[in-house]
Order: C-alpha cells, then sequence, then structure tokens
C-alpha cells in the first residue's frame, strides 16, 4: 500500500489512518473490505502498530479473528517493543488472548513478554 498506485502519499496516509481506526472499532467486514482492495494486512501506523495490534488492545475479537485468517503476522511488535498478545492481557482481553495464542503467537516475544503480562495481570490459564 505504500505505493499504491493511483493514491498520493497523503491519500496513502489517510487509508491507513481510517483502516487503523477501524481496527480499533472493531468494524471488521469494513476493515476486509480495505484488504481486499490491496491494503497489506500487516500495514503499520507511524508506531508500528499493526491492525492486529489494535484490534488486540481494544478488544475486538472477531476483528482479530479475521485479520488472523488473512494472514496477519501474531508477533509484530511496535516502536516500544509491544506485541498484540502482551497488550490483550494487560487489557484484560481474555477472548483476543485466546485467538492469539491459538494462532501461535510467541509467548516470549516483547517487552514485557505474553508470559510477564499473563503473571503479572494473573492470566498465565490463558497461556496454556
Amino acid at each position: 500500500m505504500p505505493d499504491h498506485p493511483g493514491l498520493t502519499p497523503e491519500q496513502t496516509k489517510r487509508v491507513i489512518q481510517i483502516a487503523m481506526d477501524l481496527a480499533r472499532e472493531g468494524r471488521g467486514d469494513e476493515l476486509a473490505e480495505f484488504l481486499d482492495h490491496g491494503l497489506p494486512v500487516d500495514v503499520t501506523d507511524s508506531d508500528a502498530n499493526t491492525l492486529l495490534m489494535l484490534a488486540s488492545y481494544h478488544g475486538r475479537a472477531d476483528t482479530v479473528a479475521m485479520l488472523i485468517a488473512r494472514g496477519a503476522d501474531v508477533d509484530l511488535r511496535n516502536n516500544r517493543d509491544q506485541c498484540p498478545l502482551a497488550g490483550a492481557l494487560f487489557k484484560g482481553e481474555d477472548d483476543v488472548a485466546r485467538h492469539l495464542v491459538a494462532a501461535g503467537a510467541d509467548l516470549d516475544a516483547g517487552s514485557p513478554t505474553a508470559r510477564q503480562a499473563a503473571e503479572l495481570f494473573g492470566r498465565s490459564h490463558l497461556l496454556e
């Protein structure tokens, strides 16, 4: 998407911003349309957050499942070395955490790791 033909850099930036908002809001059907039209599933914002990171952090389990089904990398970290699973555990998003674990998320990726976050917040059972 960064060099999508027909879009100016400003338009590309706006498309990415809209997609990130859709991920945050759990509007997976609309977000899927963006993906169907060429938006990469692992596109990032200026902080290196992916669509999956934002959907995970905001507890959007259905959107998380859709992104995983479309091949989202469950272990991509943002500029703060945070991964989607640790974010979901931090926010108490158990359903999201289950999706990410089932998709093979690395329990030792990022800082803090998912294992550390789970232990800290009493959610270690979600990693089993």
